[in-house]
């Protein structure tokens, strides 16, 4: 991409956020057009009205489970008018981590379009913060599994949708942003091969890989906790130039065969560079000097990997990508020198019409230490430019793909304006997951009883590999459970105290006065063997998921039944919490 239509493209980005409340009403009336005469609509009385207030007026907030017919009959095959004008060429479906059960969601060709204008944009104000030269770029990317619906349509996850399009590819080229692995390993049917030769192919191609990528910071750590256990068995193959006998797919050994030649002196730098390390920190930069940055999603509930990542990353910035989900996007990273915990996304007014519910905290609740353990008090949604900086909301869109006044769950709090468009901080997901009796416990107050208790591990340098948590009700009362990996052992006594600083750290109102009154029962520590969450990646990857959109499921419910197995069967100790015996 030239500096010129680098800068044209943020020139574009400021007119359209200077219009943005336009662009909101031109974008609603765009969608109603072409999806007006849909089953949906039409039976909700708009009439062929496409202005705001007619909208909000005839069509209610809905959340998937409302809109989950109409889509199970477009994948049934119901070829007429549902929820869309033009019809559906293929589903999406979500990671389905929670619940175990994954999502249906239309996908169509203007999703196509708004990530490629997502894309352009990060990159533009990326590269003038960053700027990177021609080259490739090491991407942990990966296609996933593909199925059809009983009505003949291809069902893969979101990022397959995207990876398969030919505007996707042009758009990589344009961005300089081509992955150093050639489509055979993106898109192979065995991931641990395909991280294995990006690994490899990123090393082939070290001077030239000019930054760092994976769709989660997840994927990111997972990469490089493998490189530390297969980098010797890489510069075999790069010295003799013979790929590893454990790669057996034949399109993905032929694919890589072409690139790999004998490459002693590369393999011997390769090799000195890894032995100076110390535990492994900064590799990144040690192995791919051009490298700029490292680029992923590391908001909400990556956060947890940020730590190990900053570890590999030594020097390199890391700049969280674009804010979006499964159902579509909704802004764009364009502060990227701002570190993760505080990154900001500017919603773009002309990928789908955005509105935010008003979340107001009860006086009552006013003391509470938590901002995320709060029964919120709801407003009328607000317009995209009526929003107040400081408030928090939770987002509600509508898009082409037939998604209206959909309530994303995500709470979100406005830092500002970008011209006329808000600038957004990712706060946490809105569904609680721990709750019992009136505690309500979110991802991000696990994520911080977990932060608080791990800190008496530092000194002995053990890590929380992973974690995740279960309400167990077959004790009488009821308790929390917390399922840690460790990185190594630690004794009885540390991990005592561990337990009982997690049952301290859940500082909802709720939770402390039923543990106080016994109506809760004590924490539950389980520490469970190394590997027991690579067991759940492979269950959800044989499920058909995707390791690039892998998420470790922080509250796994009891309908979850084959998660919750693999995580009791590999308990290796527990501790139960005295922190509130009297």
């Amino acid at each position: 991409m030239t500096a010129f239509s680098i800068e044209s493209v943020i020139d574009e980005f400021e007119t359209m956020t200077k219009n943005a409340g336009h662009h909101q009403r031109e974008t609603l009336r765009q969608i109603l057009e072409q999806n007006g005469k849909t089953e949906y609509l039409q039976n909700l009385g708009l009439g062929g009205r496409t202005d705001p207030e007619s909208y909000k007026a005839c069509v209610p907030l809905v959340t998937h489970s409302d809109l989950e017919p109409y889509i199970q009959r477009i994948a049934d095959g119901d070829s007429s008018p549902i929820l869309t004008g033009k019809p559906i060429p293929a589903i999406s479906l979500s990671s389905g981590t929670t619940q175990g059960k994954r999502k249906y969601l239309p996908f169509t060709e203007e999703l196509v379009q708004s990530t490629m204008q997502i894309y352009r944009t990060s990159f533009a104000f990326r590269n003038r913060e960053y700027p990177i030269g021609d080259g490739k770029a090491l991407q942990f990317i990966y296609g996933s599994k593909q199925f059809k619906t009983k009505g003949g349509i291809t069902a893969t996850t979101a990022t397959t949708n995207v990876y398969m399009s030919e505007q996707f590819k042009c758009t990589m080229k344009d961005i300089q942003s081509q992955c150093a692995s050639p489509d055979e390993v993106i898109f192979g049917s065995d991931y641990q091969q395909s991280l294995y030769c990006h690994l490899l192919c990123g090393l082939i191609y070290s001077d030239e890989v000019q930054f760092i990528f994976s769709t989660f910071a997840h994927s990111l750590v997972h990469s490089f906790r493998t490189f530390e256990k297969v980098w010797e068995e890489i510069c075999t193959d790069i010295r003799v130039g013979v790929l590893s006998s454990r790669i057996t797919i034949p399109s993905i050994r032929e694919a890589v065969s072409k690139i790999l030649v004998p490459n002693p002196s590369l393999a011997d730098s390769i090799y000195n560079k890894c032995v100076r390390l110390s535990n492994w920190y900064g590799v990144i930069p040690a192995l791919w000097p051009n490298a700029k940055y490292v680029y992923g999603i590391m908001t909400g509930s990556m956060e947890p990997y940020l730590k190990k990542l900053r570890h590999y990353a030594g020097n390199l910035p890391l700049i969280s990508a674009d804010y979006g989900s499964s159902e579509g996007w909704i802004g764009a990273n364009v502060n990227p020198s701002l570190p993760p915990e505080l990154a900001t996304f500017v919603v773009l007014p002309n990928i789908g019409y955005f509105e935010f519910i008003p979340l107001e905290k009860p006086e009552m609740q006013e003391l509470e230490t938590s901002p995320t353990s709060i029964h919120y008090i709801e407003a009328e949604p607000l317009g995209l430019t009526d929003v107040e900086v400081g408030k928090e909301y939770e987002v509600v869109f509508s898009n082409f793909a037939g998604l209206y006044r959909y309530r994303l769950g995500d709470v979100v709090k406005v830092t500002g304006f970008h011209n006329c468009a808000p600038e957004l901080r990712f706060i946490c997901r809105r569904s609680l997951m721990l709750s019992i009796n009136i505690d309500k416990n979110t991802e991000k107050d696990l994520q911080l009883s977990v932060e608080e208790a791990a800190k008496l591990l530092a000194e002995e340098k053990i890590e929380v590999v992973d974690f995740t948590s279960h309400v167990d009700t077959s004790t009488d009362p009821g308790h929390y459970v917390i399922f840690w990996e460790l990185s190594s052992d630690s004794s009885d006594e540390i991990l005592q105290s561990c337990c009982n600083c997690l049952d301290l750290s859940f500082v909802d109102a709720g939770y402390v006065s039923s543990r106080k009154v016994s109506a809760i029962g004590p924490l539950e520590l389980r520490i469970v063997r190394k590997g027991t969450f690579n067991m759940i990646l492979d269950h959800y990857v044989g499920l058909g998921g995707v390791l690039s959109q892998f998420k470790a499921p922080r509250c796994v419910s009891q309908s979850n039944n084959k998660v919750l197995q693999i995580l009791c069967m590999n308990v290796t100790s527990c501790y139960f919490s005295t922190a509130y015996e009297k």
